[in-house]
C-alpha cells in the first residue's frame, strides 16, 4: 500500500529533529524583522533550503551507518528505514540525490535574490550533509560532527537567512545564533551518548566514543549552560535586558541533563532527544520573538 511506502520515508527524515532546521531561519528572519527588512519568498526558500539540507543528511546517513555497521540490531535507537529492511541501500542513494538536488534549486533561489556570494556556502552545506557520514572522509567518524552541527545549523543557517534578507552580517546577529547552534549540538550529544556502544564497534570515533559516556554528560550540561547564559550576557551588553528572559525557558533543560546523566536505557535517551529538540524548539520561537522587537 502506498501508506507503507511513504511512512518508512517519513520516519527516515527523524520529523523530532527538525526544528534543528527551522529554528535558526526563525531566528534569522526576527532578526531581519528587527532591522526592518523580511521578504517572504527568500524566507521560505530558507526554510525549505535548511530542512532539505537536514533531510538530506539523514538520509545520508541512514545507509552510511548501516553500509559502516553503525546500525545493527543492537543498536538502542529508533529503526533506520535501511537497516531494517524498509529501504534499499540504492534507494536511500537516489533518495538522498533527489533531496539534495532540491536543496540546491531553493539555493539557486536565494543566489539570485542575494547574490553569487551565497554560492560557496550553499554548496559546502551541501557537500558537508552528504559529508556527515558519507565519503572518503565522513565527519560523524572523526568526531567532527559536534562542530558541524554547530557551524551549519547555528552559525550559517541563522546568518545566512539574515544576509539573505538584509545584505549584511553584525556581531549582535552572529551573537544570536551562538545558543541555536549550541542547543541543535545537544541534540547529537544525546544521540552518541545513546549510541556509543554500537558506535565503538563501528569504528564511529565521535566525541563520546573517544572520550566517554561521562564526557558526553558534561558535555551536554556545559552547552545547556553556555546556551542559557549567552542571553543573559548579549542583554547586558547590547542595554537591551529584557533579551534574558530567553534563558529561563533553558532551566527545562536541566531534568534532562539529569536523566541523561542517570541512564543507559535506549527508550528513555530517545525520549531525552525528543524533548531535547523539543527544547530548542521552544527556546527558538522565544528567543525569535524577542529578537524581534529588540530595537534600543
Amino acid at each position: 500500500m502506498l501508506q507503507d511506502t511513504i511512512r518508512p520515508w517519513i520516519e527516515a527524515t527523524r520529523p523530532k529533529t527538525l526544528p534543528a532546521a527551522v529554528i535558526p531561519v526563525l531566528v534569522g528572519t526576527a532578526l531581519a524583522y528587527e532591522a526592518g527588512v523580511v521578504h517572504w519568498v527568500p524566507v521560505l526558500a530558507c526554510l525549505l533550503f535548511a530542512l532539505l539540507v537536514q533531510v538530506g543528511a539523514n538520509f545520508a546517513n541512514d545507509y552510511a551507518d548501516f553500509e559502516k555497521g553503525a546500525d545493527t540490531a543492537a543498536r538502542l535507537g529508533p529503526r533506520r528505514a535501511v537497516a531494517s529492511g524498509a529501504i534499499s541501500v540504492a534507494a536511500m542513494r537516489r533518495g538522498t540525490f533527489v533531496v539534495l538536488v532540491l536543496a540546491f534549486a531553493c539555493g539557486m533561489i536565494l543566489v539570485w535574490w542575494r547574490g553569487w556570494e551565497l554560492l560557496p556556502v550553499g554548496l559546502l552545506s551541501l557537500l558537508f550533509a552528504w559529508a556527515y557520514t558519507g565519503g572518503p572522509y565522513p565527519l560523524a567518524y572523526h568526531g567532527l560532527g559536534d562542530v558541524f552541527v554547530f557551524l551549519f545549523f547555528g552559525l550559517v543557517a541563522v546568518c545566512g537567512t539574515y544576509y539573505v534578507l538584509v545584505g549584511k552580517l553584525t556581531l549582535f546577529v552572529l551573537d544570536a545564533a551562538v545558543p541555536v547552534g549550541l542547543l541543535a549540538t545537544n541534540i547529537l550529544v544525546v544521540n552518541n551518548c545513546r549510541d556509543i556502544v554500537t558506535d565503538e564497534r563501528a569504528g564511529k570515533h565521535t566525541l563520546v566514543v573517544r572520550y566517554g559516556r561521562q564526557f558526553g554528560r558534561r558535555q551536554y550540561g556545559v552547552v545547556l549552560a553556555v546556551a542559557a547564559a549567552v542571553p543573559i550576557i548579549v542583554g547586558v551588553y547590547r542595554e537591551r535586558y529584557w533579551l534574558a528572559a530567553a534563558s529561563v525557558v533553558l532551566l527545562a533543560g536541566i531534568p534532562l541533563w539529569r536523566t541523561l546523566c542517570a541512564t543507559r536505557d535506549g527508550d528513555v535517551l530517545n525520549g531525552v532527544l525528543a524533548r531535547t529538540a523539543g527544547l530548542l524548539l521552544v527556546f527558538g520561537v522565544v528567543w525569535a520573538g524577542l529578537l524581534a522587537f529588540a530595537r534600543g
